[in-house]
């Protein structure tokens, strides 16, 4: 049990105590220490419970804490001193997995602290080559699913308007074929914000209580006599829907790349474009990239309604010519329940069936037969599911996607991704990959497996549809009540390698989660190098000698003053990295140019400071008022400096695109962080000089 706590549980547990004791004598700083202690604690468990982040925070708080009661200079001085040492620490934690690889493993990272730590500083494409995939967010069908939300609630409560339905669950089918005869609820279509219902019983059903359900993210029009009802999503509601259907997608994506093991992807957003950067050259790679990143992954469980002959209608009335080249309907015999005796009843109904064309790739074949679909009028609420088949080759016994069936579903999915905790690719009890069977074992919430109980349990010898990115996957039939929150899905092929495959890919979208929206690409790239390694390597070479020659020039002008300078300059460049990877940038040649400036902006601000001081000196300050004039009279002409740099970094992050908002965000990043080391990092170390070491009179600044 002890070997499985993580050390530093006790290791912060001990400077808790200590922290304690040194509370109980040390009167005069009894606050500082025990908030210490009370920190450590808070790592102690923050390391118990495996939460890093938070674990390091608490640790370099409490230090910060226990360093204010430390006896030297004052508390302001001490206060800032420990600001400084937490942004360091922090930075340096953000960079450690990322200084590893930048130093050629010199400075190795524990394994402990790459794994928790996702944040990452990458060489960018233009150095080292790779793809750039750009995918379109259908924000509008973020917008549709909750408009279908809002109808869902809706039906729901206008069913306990009526006297039909009661409780938190959804409405039965018997309710909601009830509540038509009273109030007409148009199936949403278009356009993709709104609800429309006709009430054909008592219109004063609609009243202010069952409006004000809806009126925090809906608007509503009425007819005169209270009858007619337009009920649309609210712009600013609509505007939100849209900004956090592609955030969360870019979280998702970024899930997904971190499954995979690129931890140099880079992912990041430009209005409603999600925009991915993989370094490297390998093809095989990329192609199960954009196979894994374009999935929706969402999931749903839908009812079969086998009762309804719906096609077999259709196929009376169609003609060869109205039906697309390759459709033909066909006759199965389904399960639709269980009799007065218990036996399972059966039925015989009509399908269609889509073979693809010899040449077409099968996503086409799909998108012919959606479209001759969508001209048909299925039953209310009702839709048609589309199942992919496979043909056996009898030589080989390999499988290949042959085309496309219906299946008639009931369309409110009874249960969701989003009610499904894990998921995992499992070979099946008969012998494993051996045998052939490969499936998804899916374990639910709580409320997803009391829901999966109940269904199971009213639908006994009825077909479950199972489907992924509004595709039926499979459609088993329930043989009993299922408890316990479990289900699986099995996959469509025999092949037990395209199973192996598909299964593997299942799990991994499932567990990264199911994209808010769908995505579709609109730009794909494969981007070489800008630069050799051999041009590389010189720029870096080169960059390093101009900045140590710079940093040199300080030293021997300024003296200790240009040594401050430097140490400034240097925790510059490193905060200004660490910010950086927290954003999940990648490092570019704009990047680095961006870099490059606020090195110089930072040198000019420390010149300014150090000129300052030498000019108050010269007139008979004393080394602290040197130091308190200096810095206040050139704080202005940093600040101007600054800001002005500032608003140019601004609007070119604002309007530019590319390599040029690149430049714009390192620069206005560098910028923040430059007016932070020149008025805070540098002060401090002047006063440290100052007061601390031999509370020097005079400052020797060249």
């Amino acid at each position: 049990m002890l070997a499985q706590i993580n050390p530093l549980t006790f290791v912060y547990g001990a400077f808790a105590a200590m922290f304690l004791a040194l509370g109980w004598v040390k009167r005069a700083h009894r606050v500082s220490l025990w908030l210490a202690a009370g920190l450590a604690a808070s790592g102690a468990a923050s390391a118990y419970f495996q939460a890093f982040w938070p674990m390091v925070m608490f640790g370099i708080l409490a230090l910060w804490s226990g360093f204010v009661a430390v006896e030297w200079i004052d508390v302001p001085w001490r206060l800032r001193a420990g600001l400084v040492f937490t942004l360091l620490t922090t930075g340096f934690f953000v960079l450690w997995p990322s200084l590893e690889r930048l130093s050629g493993g010199k400075l190795p990272c524990p394994s402990y602290v790459e794994e928790h730590n996702k944040f990452r500083l990458v060489a960018g494409l233009d150095l080292r080559g790779g793809l750039r995939l750009v995918y379109t967010v259908d924000v509008d069908e973020a917008v549709k699913d909750k408009r279908d939300r809002y109808y869902e609630q809706m039906r729901a409560e206008l069913a306990k308007v009526y006297g039909l339905h009661s409780g938190d669950e959804l409405p039965s089918e018997e309710a909601l074929a009830k509540l038509r005869d009273k109030v007409a609820v148009e199936a949403p279509r278009k356009p993709a914000n709104e609800i429309r219902f006709d009430v054909k019983d008592d219109p004063s059903k609609i009243d202010e209580r069952f409006l004000e359900r809806f009126r925090a993210d809906l608007t509503y029009t009425q007819s005169e006599d209270k009858k007619k009802w337009v009920f649309r999503v609210r712009e600013i509601a609509e505007s939100g829907i849209r900004d956090r259907a592609v955030a969360q997608a870019k979280d998702i994506i970024l899930r997904r790349v971190d499954d995979l093991g690129l931890r140099e992807a880079s992912v990041s957003t430009r209005n409603e474009d999600i925009i991915v950067e993989v370094p490297g050259e390998d093809e095989a790679s990329f192609a199960t990239i954009r196979d894994i990143i374009s999935q929706t992954a969402r999931l749903e469980f839908k009812l079969l309604d086998d009762e309804t002959d719906y096609l077999a209608e259709v196929a009376k009335t169609a003609t060869k010519e109205s039906l697309p080249e390759g459709l033909e309907f066909a006759r199965e015999v389904a399960p639709v329940g269980l009799d007065e005796n218990g036996d399972q009843k059966n039925k015989q109904i009509t399908y269609a069936y889509l073979k693809k064309k010899p040449e077409e790739k099968i996503k086409d074949a799909l998108t012919r037969f959606k479209e001759w679909a969508g001209t048909l009028t299925p039953p209310p609420d009702r839709e048609l599911g589309f199942e992919l088949v496979y043909e056996t080759n009898p030589d080989t016994l390999k499988q290949s996607e042959a085309g496309w069936r219906t299946y008639l579903l009931k369309a409110r999915a009874e249960i969701t991704g989003a009610q499904v905790t894990e998921a995992q690719a499992q070979p099946d009890q008969q012998g494993g990959r051996a045998a052939g069977g490969w499936h998804v074992a899916l374990t639910f919430t709580e409320s997803g497996g009391k829901a999966f109980e109940r269904i199971t349990g009213a639908n006994v010898k009825k077909r479950f549809a199972i489907m992924l990115d509004g595709r039926v996957e499979s459609t088993p039939v329930i043989l009993n009540r299922i408890a316990g929150g479990h289900a699986q899905i099995t996959m469509g092929a025999q092949d037990p390698d395209i199973q192996l495959r598909d299964a593997r890919k299942l799990e991994l979208v499932l567990r990264s989660g199911a994209l808010p929206a769908p995505i579709s690409p609109s730009n794909e790239q494969r981007i070489g190098p800008s630069l050799g390694k051999e041009a590389i390597g010189l720029a870096v070479r080169g960059s390093g000698i101009g900045a140590g020659l710079v940093l040199l020039f300080m030293f021997l002008y300024y003296k200790r003053g240009g040594l401050i300078a430097d140490v400034a300059v240097i925790t510059n460049i490193f905060l200004q990295l660490a910010t950086l990877a927290t954003f999940g940038a990648s490092m570019t040649l704009p990047g680095i140019a961006g870099i490059a400036l606020t090195v110089g902006m930072g040198v000019d601000a420390n010149v300014l400071i150090n000129e300052r001081i030498r000019e108050e000196q010269r007139a008979g300050k004393s080394a602290r008022a040197a130091i308190e004039v200096g810095f206040s009279r050139a704080l202005s002409a940093i600040v101007d400096g600054n800001l002005t740099t500032l608003i140019s970094g601004i609007v070119l992050a604002q309007y530019g695109s590319g390599p040029i908002k690149g430049f714009a965000v390192t620069l206005t990043v560098g910028v923040l962080i430059n007016l932070f080391t020149a008025v805070v990092v540098s002060r401090l170390f002047f006063e440290l000089w100052a007061r601390g070491f031999g509370r020097k009179t005079h400052l020797d600044i060249g």
